[in-house]
């Protein structure tokens, strides 16, 4: 059954009754409801489209983090060909909250690396919820090494609240991974493709996301620290989250209009988790259009321009 978040009550209500009437007239040929049924389709579509034309930034906070949202192993299956995956940081561990591999997308290579936070209780558990630890972020170099020995480009996909804050985690040296993932993306000679499909939090996101283009999807966030993290260290009060949300400017808009990130992939009405399959495929066009970019440039470019993108960011605000 689909989950309805907290202000998609009106929709909910009203998807319920249609439910309920497609119920009572199954198997019950003398009961004829359909003019009701297509009556209550049409009226929740429009509150639909109306609820998501005016979402606030707390609210898209909590549409990118809807568990029905596609997560990066629903991508994979439907953009790439031959996966691998590859897994080990050939240190410590295997980290599953980062997942990576090697594939054709579309004829080409491509290595890609991105989290996931798994779609249910065990699942979840497995992945850590998406917040990989520091063997993450060293797989993590290790397959933008192995990008760049054989010069295919490289593409993630990031979903994160952030990196895992645990003390074994930082036992290991946390900050030193996510540096060293964060320096291997800047000194890359291949293209590299980043899309924030979910939540984009903090080192932990951006270690995979210093990219040559950064996407986001519609309602997808991207921040230094989450809302109520934000909150609880401004005005020592988590409640008030939807208020850090607002100021922070962390919604794909705000961001594409500060000039952090390169362009928004649309999502249907109710957000990615309502068709998952067409914004994969729309994720795909948008990618498959940044590669042909750099079709022709050389590593020395390449490398360039993905030093003046991030030296530029800020400068003219």
């Amino acid at each position: 059954m689909q989950a309805y978040l907290e202000f998609e009550k009106q929709v909910a209500d009203l998807e319920g009754k249609i439910r309920e009437l497609q119920s009572m007239g199954d198997g019950d040929d003398s009961v004829n409801l359909d003019d009701d049924i297509q009556r209550l389709q049409t009226k929740s579509k429009q509150a639909l489209q109306d609820l998501y034309k005016k979402l606030n930034p707390w609210q898209k906070t909590q549409v990118a983090r809807h568990p029905d949202r596609p997560h990066f192993k629903d991508y994979t299956s439907i953009l790439l060909e031959d996966f691998q995956p590859l897994a080990g940081d050939r240190g410590f561990a295997e980290d599953h909250a980062i997942q990576c591999g090697i594939g054709r997308f579309r004829g080409r290579s491509v290595a890609i690396m991105g989290h996931e936070k798994g779609n249910d209780t065990q699942s979840r558990l497995k992945h850590n919820f998406g917040m990989a630890r520091p063997e993450g972020y060293r797989k993590a170099v290790r397959i933008m090494k192995l990008a760049q020995r054989f010069g295919i480009p490289v593409l993630t996909l990031v979903d994160t609240a952030g990196a895992y804050p645990g003390i074994g985690a930082e036992e290991r040296g946390q900050a030193e991974a996510i540096a060293r993932s964060t320096e291997a993306c800047l000194n890359l000679t291949v293209p590299m493709i980043s899309v924030i499909i979910g939540e984009g939090g903090s080192g932990g996101a951006i270690a995979i996301a210093a990219a040559s283009r950064v996407y986001m999807l519609e309602h997808s966030i991207y921040s230094v620290i989450s809302p109520e993290g934000a909150a609880s260290i401004l005005w020592r009060d988590a409640t008030r989250a939807q208020e850090a949300a607002t100021s922070m400017k962390i919604t794909a808009q705000d961001l594409q209009q500060l000039g952090i990130i390169d362009g928004i992939v649309s999502e249907p009405i109710g957000g990615a988790h309502r068709d998952s399959r067409s914004v994969i495929t729309a994720t795909a066009d948008v990618i498959e259009a940044a590669l042909k970019e750099f079709d022709g440039k050389s590593g020395e470019e390449i490398l360039k321009e993905r030093r003046e993108k991030f030296l530029a960011i800020g400068r003219n605000l």
